[in-house]
Parts: C-alpha cells; structure tokens; sequence
C-alpha cells in the first residue's frame, strides 16, 4: 500500500471520532452566535452532503436546514439533494432562481453579455445570497462546504461558495470528505456522483481542473505524483491566493 493509500486508511481509522469532534464544532459555533440552528446548501453532490449529515448530528431536525437552490439546473441534482435531506431529516427548502439570473443577466445586457463562466460564478452567487436571506429571516447561520482540495487551488466562487459563517470541512480533502460521509450515511446515488457545481450542463469539476481529485488529494496528503500535474496545481494555488486572503487595504 502506497503512502496515500495509508494516509486515507489512517483517516478511516479515526472518521468516528472526526465526525463527533466536527460536528461539536457545529454546535459551538451555533451556540457562540446565538442562532436557532444552520442551513446548507444541498448541491446533489458530496461536500454539502457530508455537511448535511454532521449538521444533523449537531443540531437535529429543529435546527439542521438544507436548501436546493435551482438555477437552469439538471432535475437529478435535486433528486439527490432531496434524497440527502430526507436521509439526515433536514427541514427541506426548493427555490428556484432560474428567472433571477435571467432578469439580472438582461438588466447588465447594456454593459455586458455574460459569457458561461460568468454566468456559472453568478449562479454561485445568487445562490449564496439566498441562503443568507433565508438565514437571516429564520436566525440561522450557513454552513461553507467547500475542502481542502478546492480551497488549495481555487476552486471557489469569491461571493459564493467562498463565503459563510463557518466551515466543517476545509481541513479534509476531498478523498477524506468521501469516507466521511460514507461514515455518515450519505446515499449511495450520491457518493457515485461525477463532482459538479451545476454551473452549466455536461459540467464536472475535474474536467475544469484538468486533473482528478485523487491525483490533487495524493499530492496534499504526500507531496507525491506526476510532475506535470503538480506543477498546474502549484500554478493554480498561485494564481488563486488572493482567494485565501483577506481583501488587502491600504
């Protein structure tokens, strides 16, 4: 067995006691804000599955909330995303944004036609600011999903995804998420899911990065793999640090 490979059965050894520590950390950081409890947003796929499930270890069904937040999007992405609810007895919310992003595209049509990536990063956006209406109306924080993979290379929205109250996951990568939420139930459907934001139709995460998350994971976790990949993921944790940082000021 390789180094990686040890590295993740090491992980599996203690996922138990991960989960537990995780999901405290949940309940202090509701606890510290004096919130009634959190929400997610539930994309169909792993990362905001997994949180799901250690909201629900956390705060229970009073206080663990999953959104599905449709935007021209793929119908089995909300099966799953309902599927995920249903199996941790989150407190479910559908909305659909389609006609948003559509009236906001046509009222910046005089300066700018979107193209798809920045019609992509919009529908990050306009899906974060309506969990955060929803968590202020109901006293709720909203809980980030995003890993440590994606956060070492960039893999985020600024004003989307990239923005929350806290994050349960931003240690683990993504390889660790996924034993994580086999440990916490996740469905099956989900766990066999290609990884995708939803952004446009066909999308994958790995196809945007140009490499697998299993070779990103190997170099996280070892420093190990093919030269040529490691040398496009130092290339994207450079470009994107300003991602990671605070906004600089003078």
């Amino acid at each position: 067995m390789d180094r990686f490979r040890r590295a993740l059965e090491a992980y599996r050894r203690r996922v138990a006691d991960d989960a537990a520590r995780r999901a405290a950390f949940i309940r202090e950081r509701v606890a510290a804000a004096g919130a009634r409890g959190a929400i997610v947003g539930l994309s169909g796929g792993l990362d905001s599955a997994a949180v799901a499930g250690l909201l629900a270890r956390a705060l229970g069904p009073e206080g663990a909330w999953g959104m599905w937040i449709g935007i021209e999007s793929t119908p089995a992405y909300r099966e799953r995303a309902r599927a995920v609810a249903d199996a941790f007895g989150l407190r479910w919310l559908d909305v659909d944004l389609s006609a948003a992003l559509a009236a906001f595209s046509e009222a910046l049509r005089p300066v700018v036609t979107l193209d798809r990536r920045a019609a992509g990063n919009t529908k990050a956006r306009l899906r974060m600011a309506a969990l955060y209406a929803v968590a202020n109306a109901e006293g709720l924080l909203v809980a980030d999903t995003t890993n440590r993979s994606e956060a070492y290379v960039g893999y985020v929205t600024k004003g989307g995804d990239a923005v929350a109250d806290f994050n349960p996951l931003l240690t683990l990568t993504k390889s660790e998420v996924r034993i994580l939420a086999e440990h916490l139930g996740v469905p099956p459907a989900v766990l066999a899911a290609a990884p995708s934001a939803d952004l446009w139709p066909g999308q994958t995460d790995e196809a945007e990065l140009g490499f697998g998350y299993e070779a990103l994971d190997r170099f996280l976790l070892t420093g190990e793999g093919d030269e040529a990949v490691i040398r496009r993921i130092r290339a994207l944790h450079a470009a994107s640090r300003h991602k990671r940082e605070p906004m600089p000021f003078i």
